[in-house]
């Protein structure tokens, strides 16, 4: 399917972030309340950005000067990565192809997302993979803003 006919194709807001794990149970990695936006052109390119909300602000104002424990908490509350994608209609999969990211390990892997579309709304979800020794399944719900 050409980039052009991607119905994820525009601006999202982040609605919910959730991660299941595979015993059943439920957790929020950036809270209840977190929120992103993902970006989607039809040249291909894509972008996203998910925050905590309660991230504490640094004492000083100099971004240079945050303590170990401040740019911790801050990069601990805050995804965010672009690059290109490349959707399979078939497979129902849109894959983040990264250019650059936060956590320098993503630069250049690719992340695998399953799509469904209901009305302005967006559920990607990724296939399960082993975190903190824990197999689970990110989901986002977004919604159309643009």
């Amino acid at each position: 399917m050409g980039k052009e006919n991607f119905a994820g194709t525009g601006i999202w807001k982040l609605l919910s972030y959730e991660s299941q794990v595979d015993d059943g149970s439920v957790t929020y990695p950036l809270g209840k309340d977190a929120v992103g936006q993902i970006m989607y052109d039809t040249k291909g390119n894509m972008s996203a950005q998910l925050a905590d909300t309660h991230r504490l602000s640094f004492a000083s104002n100099d971004v240079r000067r945050g303590t170990p424990e401040e740019i911790n908490a801050a990069f601990k509350g805050y995804v965010a990565y672009f690059g290109t994608y490349d959707v399979d209609e078939n497979k129902r999969t849109v894959v983040h192809h990264l250019k650059s990211s936060l956590l320098p390990n993503w630069v250049g892997i690719d992340l695998i997302r399953y799509y469904e579309f209901a009305g302005n709304r967006m559920t990607l979800r990724s296939a399960p993979m082993l975190l903190g020794g824990k197999k689970i399944v990110i989901t986002l719900v977004w919604e159309r803003i643009s």
